[in-house]
């Protein structure tokens, strides 16, 4: 016999999630999601601390201060990590934040600290929920790269306005920067030279510019997944593979003609990442004449900012300026430091 005020019904589905008593399902994969959310943030913030330390140590490396030995020289570091993280940070917002803007589930952006000579991999978001069509695809692809440049560019400006030009000097050879064409151009215009006429000793926040140039025509190629890959898929639809397989060509072709051997790395890891683009959820609609117009100009973007040889070795050689231009500049230092 059970008395009436028993009802093992109700006790059954009271017990609740895991055993839990008064806990709805719903309300218990609510309370799992925010521990996630909570998990993730500090994933992410421990990663974003991580890379301010790896890149303004590689900053106070530049400047020839070993932060091992002498750690507030990491304070020398500070001009270079602050707009590269900028840079960075302003690129992934850009992402992000049109993301939610079209209704599309995607993280705040995790940053990758590395051992390098900038300090860093760079930085992503993670979509977790798929664009609705290729229109919001290639707005949320194309926000990322323009948002970065909108900081990139005037941080070049204004980092050559504070380099060095020697215009005679005894190379040494070592590493040297490669150079885009709106890279050159910039330096026409701010310093009244191109780097291939003149040896531009690079101030940190102009080194900081110039890797942002180089970070966004790496995320702008046509390939898989990258912020190019959504581009070329909002343009194409499913041959982009095509054009993927192309662009693969072109970087592999890079590395053999000797531009730069690191093109075999990012050839292979593309590779790793897959050429394909995963369908929007509905994968008919083209792109309507404007963001058609803009995707384009995207990838002319690409052309502007590319750099074929990022890094190469310079061998010794002696430099004398030539070009009369070259010449200005070097009356004008003098100029400068006489009046100084």
């Amino acid at each position: 016999m059970v008395p009436k005020s028993t009802s093992f019904g109700h006790e059954s589905s009271s017990s609740g999630f895991f055993g839990m008593n008064e806990l709805t399902y719903t309300d218990a994969m609510a309370r799992l999601e925010a521990r996630r959310t909570n998990r993730r943030a500090l994933i992410q913030g421990g990663l974003f601390l991580c890379t301010v330390i790896t890149t303004t140590s590689a900053g106070a490396l530049q400047n020839g201060v070993n932060p091992l030995t002498d750690p507030w020289g990491l304070l020398s570091g500070i001009p270079f990590a602050a707009t590269l993280m900028l840079i960075l940070l302003v690129h992934e917002m850009g992402h992000y934040l049109t993301a939610r803007y079209h209704g599309v589930a995607a993280t705040l952006p995790y940053f990758i600290p590395a051992p390098s000579i900038i300090g860093t991999f760079g930085a992503f978001i993670k979509m977790e929920t798929s664009p609705w069509n290729r229109r919001v695809l290639f707005d949320v692809g194309a926000a990322g790269p323009i948002a970065g440049l909108v900081l990139a560019i005037p941080a070049i400006v204004i980092g050559l306005g504070l380099s060095t030009v020697s215009v005679d000097y005894q190379a040494g050879g070592g590493l040297s920067l490669g150079s885009s064409l709106v890279f050159s151009l910039l330096s026409q215009l701010t310093l009244g030279v191109v780097p291939e006429e003149a040896h531009i000793l690079l101030h940190p926040v102009a080194f900081a510019g110039w890797i942002g140039l180089l970070v966004t025509a790496l995320n702008l190629l046509p390939v898989g997944q990258l912020d190019g890959g959504h581009v070329v898929y909002a343009l194409f639809g499913r041959r982009q593979v095509w054009v993927s397989r192309l662009a693969l060509v072109v970087i592999v072709g890079l590395a053999v003609m000797g531009y730069w051997e690191g093109w075999i790395f990012w050839a292979v890891l593309l590779v790793v990442m897959g050429l394909r683009h995963p369908p929007t959820i509905d994968d008919i609609t083209p792109l309507d004449p404007k963001r058609k117009l803009a995707a384009w100009g995207t990838l002319v973007l690409l052309g502007l900012i590319f750099t074929p040889a990022p890094f190469y070795f310079a061998e010794p050689e002696s430099y004398r300026p030539v070009n009369e231009s070259i010449q200005n500049v070097q009356r004008l230092t003098r100029s400068t430091s006489d009046t100084g």
